[in-house]
């Protein structure tokens, strides 16, 4: 028996990628920013997600420095999110995918 530790491989960028930005509701909430900042409400009718889903999102997606939030406190109060240079980084990859769609994916 060896007493040489085994090397565990790394997982491959792309499954690491999809799982900091592969959920449904993710991709779509990323993708609606790419707009430019929107606020909860705005965010919630564009994406059709039930407020505790999109804010259990929007926290992830804070975490891990896609999205960054803004707070107005005037009267009424309202809270701002948009991405992050991170998030930002991602709208070519949106472009990408959406063009493989246009020519792969007829009719769905």
């Amino acid at each position: 028996m060896s007493n040489v530790p085994q090397q565990v491989e790394a997982p491959c960028p792309v499954v690491e990628s999809m799982e900091q930005i592969g959920s449904k509701w993710r991709l779509l909430v990323l993708h609606d920013l790419q707009e430019g900042e929107k606020r909860f409400n705005e965010l919630k009718r564009s994406t059709d997600a039930n407020s505790r889903t999109l804010s259990r999102v929007l926290d992830d997606l804070q975490d891990a420095d896609f999205v960054e939030r803004r707070l107005e406190e005037d009267a009424p109060v309202a809270t701002y999110y948009s991405l992050t240079d991170k998030g930002r980084s991602l709208c070519p990859v949106f472009d990408e995918i959406e063009a493989w769609a246009d020519e792969w994916l007829d009719g769905v």
